[in-house]
Formats: structure tokens, sequence, C-alpha cells
């Protein structure tokens, strides 16, 4: 059967694209590699620590032995499964900053200003607090204020106000400075995902949602984007598009198909045996994502989930209250309260943000500590760094490297150790004192700049935003052009974080929505010409 559209990945941007476009009246097929989302960690909040690293939901790729993370290799989480990275991430609603998306369009990215995003932003947003000149109500996009409170948090809110932070209720505006609690991509205390939200409200009668299918490589004749080919049950499948391919496998997998079907640096494929379709050395380049530095202290006589999750009666609350009423520690996403600083005062914006939640441990996946503790993540925002991503071998099976080359410049190493002054200095405000904290990470009691470097290394993490890897730009370097068009060849986007030219100021799922939401229109407009 021939599509009018095939959409590469059933994600954060592909499930909007295909609702969008499906309802449009054409005919649409949308392949996910992962399995169908009917998995129940996937919809209750705490899942994600039963869905990364799951070989069910999760890709379970690693990056390479990072230099600037004193050798270490880093876990590197993508959703694998309906709905993408909105399955298995952390659910919070950021935008980012107005001045990312200016600086978009600064570059030459006409259309992609925040004055243009915006709307696009609102188009499916159903808000808590409903619609307004920043808001928009009754879309597909549930957002809601989180359903659990902890005194600590608050007084961590108020030790930021006293170190000079505004208090906010909203990070969305446009200028996300100050500190407060997160609205998160909920539905009376379940997980919002984009299966969910869009696939599955799609009215499109021409829609078809294929799971298990594994895409190849794009097909191309004559200089233009034809179909894919696909495994799926063992078999290997060959799907035509008479309108164009999209793909929206994410920061990872769509630079790692474009490079399987000859669209990336020439030299890489060549080594792999692939033929050259046409040399890009911006596919896989470009890799921007947002370094945590896990800070975290313990605490005396403060209510936190190290101790209520570390008996087993403490369990059966937390199991119960949710049962119950949908709210308590299971509703609850990993960071429950934010805050966005600047590293340095004569900065126009902050480029800090901090995660901060009432628990602690060793590492992603390790058991919470059986103290009572306070973990503040603060990562840099506009980080200066550049990785990329290239496929290992000609197999699609077959994992591709990913060098994300964290604080290999001087300017990122600065950040760093004006991020852990920062918020130690947050600590010793006298809001917190009253719990006594004892940091445990770091735990160096050094302020020298290399020590402090050489601890970021150390307690540094990927907070799970790769964007970048196959840019829009003006330029003809970049790989695709303002409409998303691969340069090149006809018929073909890459609609997906990767498209982004620089990483937004904040979590990135919003934005990847808001992509898919304006991608569609310029697709849909490019079909009635």
């Amino acid at each position: 059967m021939d599509w009018d559209y095939i959409i590469v990945g059933a994600g954060s941007a592909g499930c909007v694209l295909a609702k969008r476009l499906s309802e449009a009246g054409h005919k649409v097929l949308i392949l996910e590699a992962g399995g169908k989302d009917n998995y129940h960690w996937v919809h209750i909040p705490m899942g994600y620590l039963y869905c990364i690293g799951n070989p069910r939901t999760d890709w379970m790729f690693n990056t390479v032995n990072e230099k600037g993370l004193n050798g270490r290799s880093l876990i590197y989480p993508r959703g694998k499964v309906l709905g993408g990275c909105s399955s298995v991430n952390g659910m919070l609603y950021l935008r980012g900053q107005a001045a990312d998306y200016d600086g978009w369009r600064q570059m030459g990215n006409t259309g992609w200003g925040w004055d243009d995003v915006l709307p696009y932003f609102l188009k499916s947003e159903d808000y808590v607090d409903g619609a307004s000149d920043l808001h928009g109500e009754g879309g597909e996009w549930r957002v809601e204020n989180q359903r659990l409170h902890w005194d600590v948090l608050d007084h961590w809110a108020d030790a930021a106000q006293a170190w000079g932070l505004p208090l906010v209720t909203d990070f969305n505006t446009g200028d996300n400075e100050g500190v407060g609690y997160f609205r998160v991509n909920q539905r009376d205390g379940w997980r919002m995902n984009t299966a969910k939200a869009f696939l599955r409200t799609s009215s499109g009668k021409g829609l078809k949602v294929e799971t298990g299918a594994h895409t190849r490589r794009v097909l191309v004749q004559d200089g233009r984007a034809v179909g894919v080919e696909y495994d799926k049950g063992g078999e290997r499948v060959t799907a035509r598009a008479r309108g164009e391919v999209i793909l929206s496998a994410g920061a990872i997998g769509s630079p790692q198909i474009l490079q399987l079907s000859g669209f990336g640096p020439g030299e890489l494929l060549g080594q792999h045996g692939i033929d050259v379709q046409r040399d890009i050395a911006g596919v896989g380049a470009n890799l921007q994502d947002h370094l945590q530095l896990r800070c975290s202290w313990r605490l005396s006589g403060a209510k936190t989930l190290n101790t209520m999750a570390n008996s087993l009666i403490g369990k059966a609350k937390i199991g119960l209250e949710y049962m119950l009423t949908r709210s308590g520690p299971m509703s609850m996403a990993p960071s429950q309260l934010g805050a966005f600083s600047k590293s340095r005062p004569d900065l126009a914006t902050p480029d800090l943000e901090y995660h901060v939640q009432p628990l602690s441990l060793e590492a992603f996946g390790k058991p919470l500590h059986d103290f009572p503790a306070l973990t503040a993540s603060v990562c840099n925002l506009r980080p200066e760094s550049r990785g990329t991503v290239q496929i290992a071998s000609a197999d699609p099976n077959d994992a591709p490297h990913i060098a994300p080359n964290y604080l290999s410049t001087e300017g990122d190493r600065k950040v760093a150790v004006a991020a852990i002054r920062q918020a130690r200095s947050i600590m010793a405000q006298s809001p917190m004192q009253r719990y006594q904290p004892d940091e445990m990470m770091p735990g160096i009691k050094s302020d020298d700049e290399a020590d402090l470097v050489h601890a970021a290394g150390e307690i540094g993490t990927t907070i799970f935003h790769p964007v970048s890897t196959v840019r829009m730009g003006a330029d003809d370097a970049a790989p695709v052009d303002p409409q998303l068009r691969l340069r090149g060849v006809s018929g073909l986007r890459v609609v997906d974080a990767s498209i982004m030219p620089t990483i937004t100021s904040g979590n990135t799922n919003a934005p990847t929505i808001m992509i898919a939401e304006k991608a569609a229109d310029m697709i849909l407009e490019d079909a009635r010409i």
C-alpha cells in the first residue's frame, strides 16, 4: 500500500504529526520500533524508575567513556515504546526562554522566534488554570499541578529566596528566572504521554500504527525519498510514500537512520560500506545535552522520601494513598521543585536550572539512602560542548556511538564550578539550617577550582535532553532548512528535537511537541501548493 506520509518514530513528535496529518484527510503510516504502551509502569508517574533501563521501554543506550566525566560512561535512556520519551521522562512542562527562540530566528531561521512559536505551544495545551495570553485550554496536552507536598522543599524555596531568587508560579512565560514548583504532564495523577494524548484521540481514518517496526533506512529514487525499509516480526518490509517521509526518531535515532540511508559524513559512511547519497558532515554532529551535577545533603529531622520508602509500612502507605487518591509519592515527577538562576550576575537570562528532590541515592537505579536527605541537581542550560552521534556499523540493530563530550570547554567547566558553589550557598541560607545539612555530593571540602572541576566530573550525569544532531539552519552546512527539509533530497523531513539549532533553556519535551505542531502546518501547507 502507498501512503501519503510515512512517519518514523511514534514518540513525542511523531504522535503529534500522525494526528494532525491524518485528520487532514491523508493516509499516514507511523512506525514505532518499540511496543505498545500497555505497560502499567508507563502510566503510573513514579514508574519511570521501572521504564528506564528496561528493554521493554528503553533503547538501553550508553555513552562512550567521557574524558570530562573522568572516564565514566553514562546510561543514555531513550523511549522505545509508543509515546517515546514522553512515556519514560520526568513529565515536566517547560518551554524554555523567549530568548532561546529569538536566538534561533536571529540565526536566520525565519518563523522560529518566540512570538512565532508561542501559538504552537498553546495549540495543544490544556492548562490547569485555563486559557490566557500565555496558555491554552482544551487541547490534547494536559498540564497540571503536582499532587503532593514536602515541607523540606518549601524550606529550600525559602532558602533560594533568601539567596536572591524571586518566587514564581509559572516557568513558561518566556522569562523563567526564580524558584517554584514545576507543572507536569499528568491527568488526575496519571502520566500523560503523546500516545494517549494524540494517537488515541485521532479521528483520522487513514492512520495506521505499526509497533515492533524497526526502520532500517530511507529509500531514495532519483533524488527523492520514496519510502522506508523496516523489519517487523522477522520479515523485511517496504513501505512507499507518495508525499513525504518524516523522521521523528529523536536526536539519536534520526541521525542514525540518516547515516544508514547514506546521508551523513562521507568518511564515516565509507568506513561501514554504506553508499553515500549525500556527504553531510552535520548529520550526527552538534550534539548538545544538559549535564546535571547531583549535589546532595544528609539532613536531620526532615521528612523525605528516603525515610518513607525504606520500610514495608511506608511503602504500603504510599501504595494505598495512590490507589485511593492518585496522589502522594507514586504520583510524583522525579523533581517537584525547580529554580532558574544565573551562574554570574552579568548574564541577561538564567543559565542554570535546579531540580530539587526530597531524596538521595548513589546513582539512578540504586536504592534510596536510609536517612533523610535532599538532592539539588543543577545543570548548565546553555552548554558550549558539542558531541556526536555516529553509527557503529551498517547494522541498524547496533547501537550508535554517543559521545556528548561533556565539560570539554573552559566555559562549561567554569559554569560547573559556579553551579556547585551556588548550590552550596543556597543550602547555607538560614531556612535550610534547621536541618543541619551535611554535604554528601560532591562532598569535598575544597573550594579550589581544579578540585571542583574534577568533582563535577564525578557527580555529573545526563538529564536526558539530547538535541541538535540534525540542526536546522539557513546556512548550507545545516542538514535541514527552516522548513525542516533535508538539504539535497526532496520528500524527506526531520521533525524532532534533533533539529534544534541550540538547546532550549529548560526541559526539552514541550519544545519537541511545539516543533511537531509547527511542522504539521508547514507540511500541510506544502501539500496544498
